[in-house]
């Protein structure tokens, strides 16, 4: 999964002259709503492809993903951005840095699904907000509005609490959250849109992944072309569980504000939480439902004075 919400590190530019600003907020709202469906749903997919080790996956979903993001790129009429992104020597090293940070995060998601360990991922994309707000503290050195502080001090409870109390420290949530916390804090400096920047991470990340797959189909041991044709065309569909969500999720940044993509993030955790303990019946003891009580509190108050703090602004 990846995308850029408030005080994740990319401003979202919206249209300033719309036609009809009921009809664009309102397709707005269908477009978000359907970008972090899909993403709250996702795991479903990856697990689909649990016979696959987890590097083999992310092979295949930044080759078929950027196969299928260069072409959009042209459609888009943004080949202009992507050859200044590849020429500027600053931008090109700045998106060399986030994509290893988005392709560790999207190993370590995708491991956790499909061993078992959806909850931690579901429970890293909550505290990521949070995670963003320290961040920006640390290296913008932005100052904490009172309702943030509190919101961070109740999640770092939350976090204490679970170790504490269930002796498993959520050690994949809160990776997951640095890692996408930080792709969020350097992209801030590349000046690019999320489709061509993602284009860009895809084709370098490419360059790793297609010796090992090559290596792979050496040894007789990778899965392309060599269990089904069911199996190809799920490695090959990993491109569009990238490259869907994200272009709806950057038609909807255009026609609603960030405070309402702000709290239609939470959609896809949601999805996530939803998938692991009523689907995959992972185990959820009292201490993880004080947990996430006390993350879904936090979120409240950071996302409450998101709204305010965004509307007061306005």
């Amino acid at each position: 999964m990846v995308l850029s919400l408030p005080n994740t590190g990319k401003k979202i530019m919206t249209s300033s002259t719309p036609s009809d600003p009921q009809a664009q907020s309102t397709t707005g709202v269908v477009y978000a709503g359907l970008a972090f469906l899909i993403w709250g749903l996702s795991p479903a997919y990856w697990k689909a492809l649990g016979a696959v080790p987890a590097l083999e996956i992310i092979a295949h979903r930044v080759i078929w993903s950027f196969a299928f993001l260069l072409p959009m790129v042209f459609l888009m009429k943004q080949r202009h951005e992507f050859a200044a992104a590849l020429k500027n020597r600053r931008t090109f090293l700045v998106l060399a840095c986030t994509a290893v940070l988005i392709g560790a995060n999207w190993l370590l998601y995708v491991w956790a699904v499909n061993n078992n360990q959806l909850l931690q991922g579901s429970l890293g994309y909550y505290i990521n907000p949070l995670v963003n707000v320290v961040l920006g503290m640390v290296f913008l050195k932005e100052r904490l509005r009172r309702p943030q502080i509190a919101a961070v001090l109740l999640a770092a409870a939350g976090v204490v609490y679970l170790t504490v109390s269930y002796g498993v420290f959520p050690w994949i949530s809160l990776t997951l959250a640095m890692l996408f916390g930080c792709y969020g804090l350097i992209r801030k400096v590349a000046p690019v849109g999320s489709l061509v920047g993602l284009a860009v991470e895809t084709m370098l990340l490419s360059l790793a992944a297609l010796p090992y797959l090559f290596y792979l189909a050496a040894g007789n041991a990778g899965f392309l072309f060599r269990v089904g044709i069911k199996m190809d065309l799920l490695l090959m569909g990993t491109s569009l569980v990238t490259a869907v969500p994200l272009l709806l999720f950057t038609l909807s940044a255009r026609r609603i504000n960030l405070s309402t993509v702000g709290l239609m993030q939470y959609i896809a955790p949601s999805g996530m939480f939803l998938l692991a303990v009523l689907a995959y019946h992972e185990p959820f003891a009292r201490a993880q439902v004080w947990t996430f009580l006390m993350i879904w509190i936090a979120l409240a108050i950071y996302s409450t004075d998101s709204v305010v703090y965004y509307r007061r602004g306005k």
